[in-house]
Parts: C-alpha cells; structure tokens; sequence
C-alpha cells in the first residue's frame, strides 16, 4: 500500500541504487565479500588449463537478467540469448578447452547496448575498452544492476496510470484489512479530528451573534467538511518529535512535514518583505526588478532553516544587514532620500524581531498565509486561485505553489478515507 501510494502521489518517485554509508560495517562486508569472489575467479582464469566454473555461473547469471529484460514481443532477442549463452554448450567447450571467453562478454555487451536506456550508452560503450577478463565481467555487473533500476522505473512510469484509477479503492481495501486486524487504528486520527472539532467550536463560541466560522453555517455546530480541512490546516503546525501522527495521513508525513518548513519559510521571507517595503520609499516596494532582487537574497540567506544547526536569529541578523545595504543602494540610484542611521537601526531590529514566533508581523503573515490555504480548501481547489491577502503579494508565487501541493495532498487522503472521517466525525459533533 505504501509503494503504490508513493507511486501515485509523487510523480517524480524513481526507485534509486542503493548506496551503503561510509564506513558502515554493511559497505565493508560487501567490499571484502566482493573481492574474495572477484579474486576467485581470477586465481580460476589464471590456471593452465583455466578453470571456468566461477565465469559459467556468471554468464548464466547474466543470461537470466538479459532475459527479464525483455518484453514479450522481443522473440528474435530471445532466441539469440538462449542460442549464444547456452551454458551446456558453453560447459563442453570449457572442457574441450574451445571456450572463448572474450567472444561471449563482446555478446553480451552488444546485447545490453541494444536493451538499455539512452541514459546508459555511455557506460555500455565503456565496457568495450576493458580487455581484462575480470575487470570486465565486474563492470559488466555494475552497469546491469544500473539497468535493473532503469528497467524498474519504466516499469513503475507503465503503471502508475492504471494505479491511479484504482489507487483509491485499493488504499482503503489494505487500510480496512489493517483496521480488522488492529481495531484501534483510528485512534490518533480521532483525537486529530476532535480537537479540530474542539478548536472551532471555540472559535465560533468566541465570536459575537450571528458571526460564524468559515464553512461552518448559522448554526453552532460546525460543519463535517469545515472540520476536516480545519484538521488539515492542524498538520501544517504539527509537532512532530512529540506527538504521533494520525494513522490515516501516515504515509504522507514527509510530505505534510516539507510542507510546513516551507510554509515558516515563506512566514519569515514575507515578515522581513513586508517591514522592509512599510519603512522604505514607497517607489521601491512598486519596483519589481528590485522587489524580486530582495526576495531571492532573502531566500538564500534563509536556505538551510530546516537543519538543525541553523539560528534564525543569527541568520536574520545577517539579513537586517543585507537589506540595509540592498535598500540604500536602490534609494541612492532612483534618487531617493537615503536610509538615516536611526532609520537602519530601527529596521535591523523589525527583521531580527520576527525570529519570535509572538512578533505581531510575523503572526499577522501566519494567520494569513492559513486564511489563504483554507479558502482555496474551501473552494474545491477551483482556479483561478483565491486572491492573495494583504502583504502576502512578494510572495504571492511561493505561496500558490505550496498551496497546489497540500490541496492535491488533502483531496486525494478525502478520496480514501472519507468513509472513515465521516462516521468519527458524526459521533463528535453530535456530542458537540
């Protein structure tokens, strides 16, 4: 189930070669495993008469990957493979001391040139200036496995249409299966949806006569629908390391979690934008070359906020720098009047104050990128996309791109688990 929603949520999804760590105790097993059965097949080649033993089982080996590679249609390929890589002719011709080894590996090189992606011909061709017979049939291996994973993708690319028109009945078919055999796989998802339930009830409560929340109606329950894209809008302020995450949007948690850091992101870049362009001429924010300039030196500098190592206050900082210089350069040039020291002063600290999460402009962006998410929630994901609220223009692009992705995220987790959401959600808000 795992495997085949990837395949389906994530279009780049592509299985990769595996690459063992540095220094770990698996790499150095293989390693020496590896040579002991390279240095094998040497000490074998090097006997007078050679022993070929350890090179048949190698061309049998390489023969069955051949063949897998082939489709149905590929017969005359077929019946070459099978005819020159005939390991019981290959045997008497070892014993009869006729075997040319050198002929069989050119072969099996003008094969794989024939079989493999574009992408491959480069190491295929490489394969035809090694003369060493080991050497070889080592490289010959190392660029197989490489066709495997080629072959692999293409197999995933074929399906994934046909996973798509039946991936949603499928992943709810394995998550019933799952919840028959452990009942209790719901609970973090209705702990999830009560405190949306909870929150909104609160907020509706808060708000004078005849206010409502959004989506929620007249009446004092909110709505089912409101509720689920309220818990949605939850996943993108999860704590992570703290509590688990509700079992029905597992599979997407990376997902949901790369949404969030770049959600902080695009909080702090549009804060700094915002103090930025309120405190300089207002000529400069209506320069676009500039406002673009600004923001893609404000990015870089906020690059790397999701490793652990990086200081926002430190790297804001950096920024308030940066900006001063940026602004006064661009005052001077339109013939503005230049930035006074007490003015810099002042908008160093506006910038280093949005590292706290309570700064008033940092917060102001917050509940207004979220006030964006929830209405394009709302629409039914219909373009054009909602207006973009105030402040939120220098990174109006940004922003519509993430909210594309966690909308896509959202309808298709509705698609599966609807089923699921609506019965828990209307034992909750009967209670409410």
């Amino acid at each position: 189930m795992v495997l085949a929603h990837e395949i389906v949520v994530n279009g780049d999804f592509r299985i990769k070669p595996v690459e063992l760590p540095e220094d770990s105790l698996e790499k150095r097993v293989k390693e020496i495993v590896h040579k002991a059965f390279w240095d094998c097949l040497s000490v074998q080649l090097s006997e007078d008469p050679p022993t070929y033993d350890h090179a048949i089982k190698l061309v049998g080996e390489i023969k069955e990957t051949l063949l897998s590679f082939l489709l149905p249609g590929h017969t005359s390929l077929r019946n070459q493979i099978t005819e020159v890589l005939d390991l019981d002719l290959i045997k008497q011709e070892a014993e009869n001391g006729a075997l040319d080894i050198s002929k069989l590996a050119e072969f099996i090189i003008g094969i794989m040139g024939t079989l493999c992606a574009p992408a491959r011909d480069e190491e295929v061709r490489k394969l035809k200036d090694i003369k060493e017979i080991v050497s070889l049939f080592r490289a010959i291996f190392s660029v197989l496995d490489l066709m495997k994973v080629d072959m692999a993708n293409f197999a995933v690319s074929s399906i994934r249409p046909h996973l798509m028109q039946q991936s949603v009945e499928y992943e709810r078919k394995k998550f019933q299966e799952l919840l028959e055999k452990q009942p209790n796989s719901l609970d973090f998802v209705t702990q999830w949806l009560e405190e949306a339930a909870d929150d909104l009830m609160k907020y509706k409560n808060a708000l004078p006569a005849g206010g409502g929340a959004a989506g929620s109606g007249d009446g004092a329950v909110p709505n089912p629908v409101a509720v689920q894209n309220y818990a949605y809008l939850k996943l993108l302020k999860w704590d992570h390391l703290q509590r688990p995450f509700p079992e029905t949007v597992l599979m997407d948690q990376s997902r949901f979690q790369e949404l969030q850091l770049q959600l902080e992101q695009l909080t702090i870049l549009g804060a700094v934008l915002l103090v930025t362009f309120s405190m300089a001429a207002s000529g400069i924010s209506s320069q676009a070359n500039f406002a673009e300039k600004l923001k893609m030196i404000v990015k870089i500098l906020l690059t790397d906020m999701h490793l652990p190592s990086f200081h926002l206050k430190d790297a804001l900082t950096t920024v308030g720098e940066k900006v001063c210089l940026e602004v006064s350069s661009c005052l001077s040039l339109c013939g503005f009047t230049p930035f006074t020291t007490d003015k810099e002063t002042v908008l160093k600290g506006q910038i280093q104050a949005v590292a706290s999460p309570d700064d008033p402009i940092r917060r102001i962006m917050d509940a207004r990128i979220l006030t964006f998410l929830e209405t394009y929630l709302a629409s039914g994901h219909q373009k054009p996309l909602p207006a973009v609220p105030g402040g939120l223009g220098p990174v109006q692009k940004e922003l519509e791109e993430v909210a594309v992705k966690f909308v896509r995220l959202v309808n298709y987790n509705k698609m599966v688990f609807s089923p699921y959401y609506d019965a828990i959600l209307s034992k909750i808000l009967v209670r409410a």
